[in-house]
């Protein structure tokens, strides 16, 4: 796969700008086409009994929020000619619920999409539905960058976290043109003596093979975890070799699964300090 589309979600948080620019500079990098997307959550307005609120209130509201989205767009645009690089921009306005799903509608379109991190503060939920909805309803991967930027795109040092999953091959294969990029690729594997059908005699050498053919000279690396999590021993490697990407599979249980007993996925979305391709 070759990446000649982006998608970049902005919004109103400074991180929206950090974001712009991971995609700018992969768009220089891969000669790729971007577009930028705005969502607009319509205004819910809950009338207590014996209130009135004016009939046109929700309207007002309504085109304050798109008069700001266009001066953000309007901004990216700016960014974007000071690379020489064309935007494409587009604003679109639904419930809130239905946000995830125009996310998903769009980013099907693009090779790659570039979405925030799921933080903690009182807008993380809707933060982490976004996210999951760029690679978990697309088909398509996503690039999460976390709140203080991507760092180094493309990347130099990248990891691949390896459990033998389909979801782990997909997101191996999506992050193809941007491991081809890096000077220093491993392949993480965790635990690796453990029982699976999942994993082959020697685990993590058949995809280091692969990678191989494309042109990617990967190191295999085998860890244990020693008892503790699989999500803080990844993130112990990341720091450890100094990655700028970590490429794995989102989801290898149910969503409602790991959002109730929490799980790889769940935890990396919040805590990645570096750039993370998530593919399902």
């Amino acid at each position: 796969m070759a990446i000649k589309s982006l998608l970049v979600h902005l919004d109103d948080r400074p991180a929206s700008t950090l974001r712009l620019e991971a995609g700018l500079a992969l768009a220089q990098a891969f000669g790729a086409h971007v577009t930028a997307l705005c969502l607009i959550a319509e205004p819910y307005l809950r009338v207590m009994p014996g209130r009135h609120l004016p009939a046109d209130f929700a309207r007002i509201h309504l085109d304050q929020l798109k008069a700001e989205a266009e001066a953000l767009l309007s901004s990216a645009r700016a960014a974007a000619g000071q690379r020489g690089l064309e935007l494409e921009t587009r604003c679109q306005t639904g419930t809130l619920d239905h946000l995830p799903i125009m996310l998903a509608r769009e980013a099907r379109q693009a090779d790659l999409t570039l979405i925030g991190q799921a933080g903690l503060e009182s807008s993380g939920a809707d933060d982490a539905l976004l996210a999951e909805a760029a690679f978990m309803d697309t088909g398509r991967p996503a690039l999460v960058v976390p709140a203080d930027g991507a760092g180094k795109l493309p990347p130099r040092r990248a990891i691949v976290a390896w459990d033998g999953s389909r979801e782990a091959a997909r997101a191996a294969g999506d992050a193809v043109p941007l491991l081809q990029a890096a000077e220093d690729v491993v392949v993480l594997v965790v635990d690796p003596n453990r029982a699976g059908a999942r994993f082959s005699d020697q685990p993590g050498t058949g995809l280091a093979r692969y990678l191989t053919r494309h042109g990617i000279e990967a190191r295999l690396k085998p860890v244990r975890s020693d008892g503790h999590g699989i999500a803080s021993v990844i993130l112990d490697q990341v720091r450890e070799e100094s990655a700028d990407l970590l490429v794995m599979g989102g989801y290898g249980h149910s969503r409602f699964r790991e959002m109730m007993l929490g799980g790889v996925t769940r935890h990396m979305l919040e805590h990645a300090p570096v750039p993370m391709l998530l593919a399902h």
